[in-house]
Formats: C-alpha cells, structure tokens, sequence
C-alpha cells in the first residue's frame, strides 16, 4: 500500500476519462438513474390521480435533475423530451384521458414554456459542473504527480528489511500534504526517515521536498545517525533563510531518523520531536520513548542541534511502526484520540502490509471517515536471516 485517498467509497468509484485524457470523477449509479426514476415515478402517478390533477407539471423539474449527473447535451436532450412528453400526457386521451384540445390550453402552454427555461438553466448548471469536475481533475493530476515526485514508491524489500508504506491525505482533492516518509539502503543499513511538516499548503510542500531532498544525500554521505540530523538541519535552515518573508519557525519539522544495520540486532533512532515508534515482537508492542529527545528539524538555531542517538533492540521476526500524529490524534465522535498502541496490541502479529491495511480500516471506522488531518505509516519488518555481531542497547 503506497498512500490512499480518505473515503474508501470514492477509491471504489470507476473515474471517467476526458476528452484531454484526465480522469474525471464518476457519478454514482443512482445519480445518473434518478431522470429515468423521476419520469416513472411520473408516470404511476399520473393514472391513479383525477383528470384535473395533471401531474405533467412534475416534468418541469427534470432538466434540474438530469443537470446534477448528466453533461449540458444531455440536459438539452431531456428538455426536449421533458416537453414533448407533457404534451403526450395533456392531449392523449388513451394516456391521460383528456381531450386533445388541453393541449393547447393556457396552463399546458405555460408548463412548456417553464420546461424549457428550467431545461436552459439546467443546460448552464452542467455546463459549469463539467468546467469544475475537469478543473478538479486537472489539480488532482497535477497533485498526483507531485505526489510520486515527492514521495517516491519506497521499495518493498531492502536487504533484510520489507517495508510498506501508508499515506492518507485529509482532503480527498489535495491528495499532497506536509507528511514524508522516506527508506533508503546505504553502506550503513537501511535509513528511514518519517516527519510532519507544521502547516499546510503549499509551503508545507516546499519544505517536505526539501527535507526529503536533503535526507536522500545525507544518508549516504554520514556515517552517523546524528550526523545525517545535523545534515538535514543545516539544508533545512539555509533554504528557509533563502526565502523571502519566511519565518524559520513557520518551517520546522518533527521527525525520527532510524538506522537499520545489516549485521546488527539493534535500531538507531534520533528522534526529533516526533510521536515515538513503535517496536512489534513476539514480546508484544513496546513505545521507543526517547530519555533524551532531540529538538526538531528547522528549530536548531533557536534551541539548539543537539541531536542524540538512542539504540534498541530490532531483531529478526520484530516489526518497526513509524507513524506521525495524524494517527494518535485521530478523534471519534466523543473526541478520545486514537489509541494506537492498545489497537496494535490487541491485533497481534501481522505482517507489514496486513498492519497498515489493518491500520488503515480502523483510522476510519474510529473516525466515521472523517480525518482532520494528514497521516503516513512506515513499517518496517526485520526478515530472518544471519546477523553477526551483537550490540546491547546504548545511547551515544
């Protein structure tokens, strides 16, 4: 699983192509259904109520319905017919058992003349639902876009380590936030990288993209865990101070940087002011607290770049759960926060996919569907193999 969208029901929704090629956004079934459901609706009501009871006037509501579904030919298509079947139901005496002079009669006239302003409405409210729907396409794309440029498909497997992702934006049309996560292999193990940029927007982006840019080189350059942290800090800073009515504090970061060594049982982690991780085993569900966390990224100038380096045991058959605090601040509808270690606890041993599936279902069941804010999982699961070389838990 790479990242989702926050409904599950629009994820099941069949999009419909343009005529550009952008994948515009399906109706669901009854919408498009419900002209059809209106005209029969009309029609078992029409012979079970009297003569001077003419339910034909119903029919100057159609083109409106259509428009909600339907493109503006389609609308114009069912004014046509809107009209001609209140002339069928006014002047048919086998349909309606009226004479064929009521078609012609002054309130006949009338309902005509109202269809076909209502239809040339209608015409104009899809019209401008067409424009909006390719519009909304059109962001979606680009979001999208930027969204595999930013947070690049992480591999499932390296080295001795199976990793899968989650990503679930809280606006369904964004699609894109400040949450990053990122796992690279370096001659030092596999690196992980999850954060949660302060704000949103468009500088929320920026500053994701530049976090993950420095990230990428540092973890291959540093030896050190804490020296890939100083690394990141020292990039974070110099863009912010290139930009122009920015405030450094606006652009900080909480993040944990983790090293996974390949012949090491153990797990690095510099946390930087972000939710702790948590360790999966046989032995149940432990939090990473940090005894000494280290500030976060952006923030060093103002409080200092200390960053610590604190090491756990990660061996074979144990799961690693990076997450950031869109999951533990989830809140139902009495406003209790998510309790994600009790929910993990309680599932038992699961795989990486089958964890942030599970993960996933229960966000948003918890919330009714409905996530303030923007969420990403890493899991990390150490495979069984050969380790050489065993190193206690210690702090540098």
């Amino acid at each position: 699983m790479r990242w989702s969208a926050r409904r599950e029901a629009e994820s099941r929704r069949a999009p419909r192509l343009s005529s550009t090629g952008l994948q515009m956004p399906r109706p669901p079934v009854w919408l498009r259904w419900l002209p059809a459901i209106y005209v029969a609706g009309v029609l078992v009501l029409e012979p079970v109520t009297p003569v001077q009871w003419p339910v034909s006037f119903l029919l100057i509501a159609l083109p409106v319905v259509a428009a909600y579904a339907h493109g503006p030919a389609a609308v114009a298509a069912v004014t046509v017919f809107a009209v001609g079947f209140e002339a069928l139901l006014a002047g048919t005496p086998c349909c309606a058992g009226r004479a064929v002079g009521y078609l012609w009669e002054r309130h006949y006239v009338a309902s005509y003349i109202s269809t076909v302003l209502v239809g040339l409405l209608g015409t104009i409210m899809a019209a401008s639902r067409t424009r909006r729907e390719r519009t909304l396409a059109t962001v979606r794309s680009v979001a999208e876009t930027a969204q595999r440029v930013l947070l690049r498909p992480v591999p499932r497997r390296l080295g001795q380590v199976s990793i899968e992702t989650l990503y679930l934006s809280a606006a369904a049309e964004a699609r894109i936030g400040g949450d990053l996560y990122e796992a690279v292999p370096t001659a030092h193990g596999v690196r992980l990288l999850i954060g949660d940029v302060r704000g949103k927007g468009l500088v929320a982006v920026e500053t994701a993209a530049t976090m993950l840019g420095a990230f990428r080189e540092a973890a291959h350059d540093e030896p050190d865990l804490a020296g890939v942290a100083h690394r990141v800090e020292r990039s974070m800073t110099r863009r912010a101070t290139e930009l122009a009515g920015s405030e450094v504090a606006e652009r900080f970061v909480t993040a944990v940087f983790a090293e996974v060594p390949d012949h090491e049982p153990v797990v690095r982690i510099v946390n930087c002011g972000h939710p702790p991780p948590l360790l999966i085993g046989p032995n149940g569900v432990t939090e990473l607290d940090s005894a000494d966390p280290s500030p976060p990224i952006n923030l060093g100038v103002l409080v200092g770049d200390d960053y610590h380096v604190e090491v756990s045991p990660f061996r074979p058959g144990e799961l690693l759960l990076l997450y950031t605090d869109g999951v533990t601040e989830t809140r139902d509808r009495t406003g209790a926060f998510y309790p994600l270690a009790e929910r993990v606890r309680s599932w038992g041993a699961l795989p990486p996919g089958e964890l942030l599936e599970r993960l996933h279902k229960d966000l948003l069941a918890y919330s009714d569907a409905t996530l303030d804010d923007d969420t990403a999982a890493l899991a990390a699961y150490r495979l069984p193999g050969d380790l050489h070389g065993e190193t206690g838990p210690h702090r540098r």
